[in-house]
């Protein structure tokens, strides 16, 4: 009866250990559900993206290739920075607050466009307002280094 009794005591008192224990995982068992619940969806919100990076990689090799075979030519470029320009900096872009906007941005579409057919780093896109300015003039100073005339001789001579 002896060892009957102390198996009692010794479960007893293990319950009353686990007892906080029991509680604990009761009250908390809202959270882990929750945070068991989140961990699958983040891995499987994972699972979709990389399932969508794998297609649209492929994709956007394909869009890349026929982008590059429809780009104009330096020459078409150049001609269009140098029309681009003159509107900029003294032509119907300045009536306009909105034709300005329209030319300048059509002109640092140009400018990147020239930039990634001579491979001159650029990073027109990513900036604005005073740096955007300033990133502009130092495109085309590298791009005039790079031998494209931005500006044609009669113009030049205007500025000067």
């Amino acid at each position: 009866m002896a060892p009957v009794r102390a198996m009692v005591l010794a479960a007893a008192l293990l319950a009353l250990a686990a007892l906080p224990v029991a509680i604990a995982l009761v009250i908390c068992a809202d959270d882990l559900t929750r945070d068991l619940r989140t961990r699958f969806r983040r891995r499987r919100e994972r699972r979709t993206l990389q399932r969508l990076d794998r297609m649209l990689g492929a994709q956007a090799i394909q869009i890349t290739a026929l982008d590059e075979r429809r780009q104009p030519s330096i020459q078409q470029i150049a001609a269009d920075l140098r029309r681009l320009d003159r509107q900029r900096l003294g032509g119907v872009a300045t009536q306009s607050r909105v034709w300005h906007a329209a030319v300048q941005q059509a002109y640092d579409d140009r400018l990147r466009l020239a930039s990634h057919s001579l491979g001159v780093a650029e990073h027109l896109q990513q900036l604005d307002g005073v740096d955007l300015a300033i990133e502009r003039v130092r495109v085309e100073g590298e791009l005039q280094a790079a031998g494209l005339a931005l500006r044609s001789a009669i113009q030049h001579r205007q500025d000067h």
